[in-house]
């Protein structure tokens, strides 16, 4: 089994109400920010940096005190992956992949979003409809942890 480590942000703007931003992975996968911790990076630094490749957003508040780690397992059947540096290529057929993701909240001011080619849309939701979007029930539950921790300090 290989055991991958991500990190990655729950990323809100505040208006009348809160609004999460979720990103379209394809194959109906709807999630937040994250990618893998690159060689001298810490999890904030790696969250930061997916974030703004991934979005376009560079103006992170990350919000004290919270921080969700998920873990799940996933196998990979009979496809290429390519390694971060794109140079290289491997055959995973069979592979057992355990991933762990911590995830940081953070507040923008920004409305705007470039996605990446990684994605194939995005939506700022209010939680309710965030909520019913997300794909998975570890994101579900991290958005919950969000949104009551915020309700606590706002």
């Amino acid at each position: 089994m290989i055991i991958e480590k991500a990190s990655g942000v729950v990323i809100f703007r505040k208006e009348k109400k809160i609004y999460y931003l979720l990103l379209d992975y394809g194959y109906d996968y709807w999630g937040f920010s994250k990618g893998h911790i690159e060689k001298r990076e810490n999890l904030k630094q790696t969250a930061l940096r997916e974030a703004e490749e991934e979005t376009g957003i560079k103006d992170l508040d990350f919000i004290k005190g919270f921080e969700e780690k998920i873990e799940y397992s996933y196998e990979i059947n009979d496809q290429k992956i390519f390694k971060e540096n794109k140079r290289s290529s491997f055959s995973s057929k069979g592979k057992n992949i355990f991933k762990i993701v911590t995830y940081f909240l953070a507040e923008t001011k920004n409305k705007e979003v470039l996605i990446s080619s990684e994605h194939k849309d995005y939506r700022w939701l209010a939680y309710q409809d965030a909520l019913d979007k997300l794909t998975y029930k570890e994101c579900k539950e991290t958005l919950e942890k969000a949104n009551n921790f915020l309700k606590a300090i706002f």
